[in-house]
C-alpha cells in the first residue's frame, strides 16, 4: 500500500494548527519516547499528536485517510511486542488526554470512559460504588483500558472473570476518513446484527482510534483469600491444578510457578514454599466472607489428596504476603542473565506439563536457561527465555529457542500468543498460525474498516 514518505511543512502546518501547542510534538527529542514501548524495538516517528476529544480524532483520520499518512494508536505503550512502534513513520497518536471517568453506574452495571484511564484507576473509582471491573493484566497500575481493549488483555483472574472482550459492552471508534462509529451500549445482552465491538477488541489499532468505552460492571467481592502449595514435581502440581478443578471450585486465578522460577525467586528473599518444591501453585479465591472461608477449606482438602509439600493460606496483608513470589520473578529473573525475551504462549490445559517440559529440553540444548510460569488456568505459560546480549550468539540462540517454543505450542495444538498479541515480534509468525483463508477474509474485513491501510501498518494480527 502506498503511503506519503515524509512528513512536507503543510503536513506539519495542519497538525499544529490541529493540535494547538504541547498537543503536536515534532522534534526528535520531544518524538524520541514515542518511537519504543516495552518490546524495546524502535522506529521514530514523523509526528506525535494528543487528541483531547473525539472532534480532533476524526479531523486527524478524516486527514491522514486523504494523505496516506501512517497512524499509529498508543497508550501507555506497556505492551512486549512492538505493537505501537511506527515502523512506516506517520503519526503516533497519544490518547492519554483522554482519560476522564464519564460515569461510574451502580443501577446499570456499567462504566462509560474516555480511553486513556490507567485500569487501576477505573476499579478504584468502581470500589467506591461497591462495584467491580475484574480485568488485571499485570500492567494493571500503570496500562489503559483503551490499551487493554486494543490488546484484549487477560490476567491473573482470566480464569474465573475471562478477558477484556467479555466485559466490554459499547465502543465509540473514529474510523478513517472521519466516520464515527458507535458499537453497543449499556445493554448487558444485545444480538441484533453482528458485533463489530468484538472486532475491536483485540484490533492493535488496525481498524480504528477507540474514543469512548462502555464496560460491565459485576458487584465488588466482599473478601479474597489466597493458598500457595508447593509439590515435589511438575506432575505433582497438574495434578493438584486438576484435583482442586474436579472439587467443583473455579478460583478467580490459578498460576504456576516451575522450578526454575522458585530457585531464582529465592534468590532475592525468603519464599513460602517448602525449600525442595520444584514447583508451585497459587490460588485466589473471592466472594462473601462465608464462600471464600468455605472454598479455600475444599480447596486445602483437594490439594491434600496430592500430598504437596507445604500450603500456606493468607488472607488481608498475608495474602499480598503470598503474591509477593509471583511479583519478583520477572525482577529476579534478570540475576540469570541481563537480557531476556519473555513468550507467552497456550496450549490446552492438558498438554501443559509437556509443554513446560519441552521447553526446559530446548533450553538445554540452546544452553540458556528458561523460566516457566503464568496462568495455568487457562493454559496460558510465559516462558522468559534468559540470554547476555553481550556475549557471543547468546541472543541468535534466545531467538533460534523462541522459534522452537513458538512451532511446539502449535503442534501442541495451542496459540503463539495468548494476551501480549503479536505485533512486530510475532508477525512472521502468524502465518504458521493462521491459514491463508483466514488471512485473507481478516484483509478484507480491515478493508471495510481501513481501505488504505493506514492504520497501525506492518504489525501481525
Amino acid at each position: 500500500m502506498p503511503y506519503a514518505q515524509a512528513l512536507t511543512k503543510a503536513h506539519a502546518a495542519f497538525l499544529t494548527d490541529l493540535f494547538p501547542g504541547d498537543g503536536c510534538l515534532l522534534t526528535p527529542e520531544e518524538m524520541n519516547v514515542f518511537a519504543t514501548d516495552a518490546g524495546r524495538k524502535r522506529a521514530m516517528p514523523w509526528a506525535v499528536v494528543r487528541p483531547e476529544n473525539r472532534e480532533q480524532a476524526a479531523e486527524l483520520l478524516r486527514w491522514a485517510d486523504a494523505e496516506r499518512i501512517p497512524v499509529v494508536p498508543r497508550a501507555r505503550a506497556t505492551n512486549q511486542v512492538g505493537a505501537v512502534v511506527p515502523v512506516h513513520g506517520g503519526v503516533v497518536v497519544s490518547l492519554l488526554r483522554m482519560n476522564q471517568i464519564i460515569d461510574v453506574d451502580e443501577r446499570d452495571f456499567a462504566a462509560v470512559l474516555q480511553p486513556g484511564v490507567v485500569t487501576s484507576d477505573l476499579q478504584a473509582a468502581c470500589a467506591e460504588k461497591r462495584l467491580f471491573y475484574p480485568p488485571d493484566p499485570a500492567s494493571v497500575k500503570t496500562s489503559t483500558v483503551g490499551g487493554n481493549i486494543s490488546t484484549c488483555a487477560g490476567g491473573l483472574r482470566a480464569v474465573k472473570y475471562g478477558v477484556t472482550r467479555d466485559w466490554v459492552l459499547g465502543l465509540e471508534a473514529v474510523l478513517p476518513g472521519g466516520r464515527v462509529l458507535s458499537m453497543g451500549g449499556r445493554s448487558h445482552k444485545d444480538v441484533v446484527g453482528l458485533d463489530l465491538k468484538r472486532l475491536f477488541v483485540g484490533s492493535a489499532g488496525k481498524l480504528g482510534l477507540i474514543t469512548e468505552v462502555t464496560v460491565k460492571l459485576v458487584p465488588l467481592p466482599e473478601a479474597s483469600a489466597s493458598v500457595l502449595a508447593g509439590f515435589r514435581d511438575l506432575a505433582s502440581c497438574m495434578d493438584g491444578a486438576q484435583a482442586v478443578f474436579r472439587s467443583g471450585l473455579l478460583p478467580s486465578a490459578c498460576e504456576f510457578m516451575d522450578g526454575a522460577v522458585l530457585a531464582v525467586t529465592r534468590m532475592v528473599g525468603d519464599v513460602p514454599v517448602a525449600s525442595d518444591a520444584q514447583g508451585a501453585l497459587l490460588f485466589k479465591v473471592d466472594g462473601t466472607r462465608e464462600a471464600v472461608d468455605a472454598e479455600v477449606r475444599r480447596l486445602t482438602e483437594a490439594l491434600g489428596t496430592v500430598q504437596p509439600l507445604s500450603v500456606e493460606v493468607g488472607a488481608g496483608e498475608a495474602e499480598e504476603a503470598i503474591w509477593e513470589v509471583r511479583r519478583t520473578i520477572s525482577p529476579a529473573s534478570f540475576l540469570l542473565r541481563p537480557d531476556k525475551l519473555s513468550e507467552d504462549l497456550a496450549v490446552p490445559r492438558g498438554r501443559v506439563a509437556e509443554m513446560v517440559e519441552s521447553v526446559h529440553s530446548i533450553g538445554r540444548e540452546h544452553g540458556l536457561p528458561v523460566l516457566c510460569y503464568g496462568h495455568l488456568g487457562d493454559g496460558n505459560i510465559h516462558s522468559n527465555i534468559l540470554f547476555d546480549k553481550s556475549a557471543e550468539s547468546e541472543e541468535a540462540k534466545a531467538h533460534a529457542v523462541k522459534d522452537e517454543l513458538f512451532r511446539l505450542a502449535l503442534r501442541l495444538g495451542g496459540t503463539i500468543s495468548g494476551e501480549h498479541g503479536t505485533g512486530l515480534a510475532k508477525a512472521s509468525f502468524v502465518p504458521e498460525q493462521l491459514s491463508a483463508d483466514e488471512l485473507r477474509i481478516m484483509a478484507d474485513i480491515k478493508a471495510v474498516f481501513d481501505p488504505h491501510y493506514i492504520m497501525n501498518p506492518g504489525k501481525g494480527w
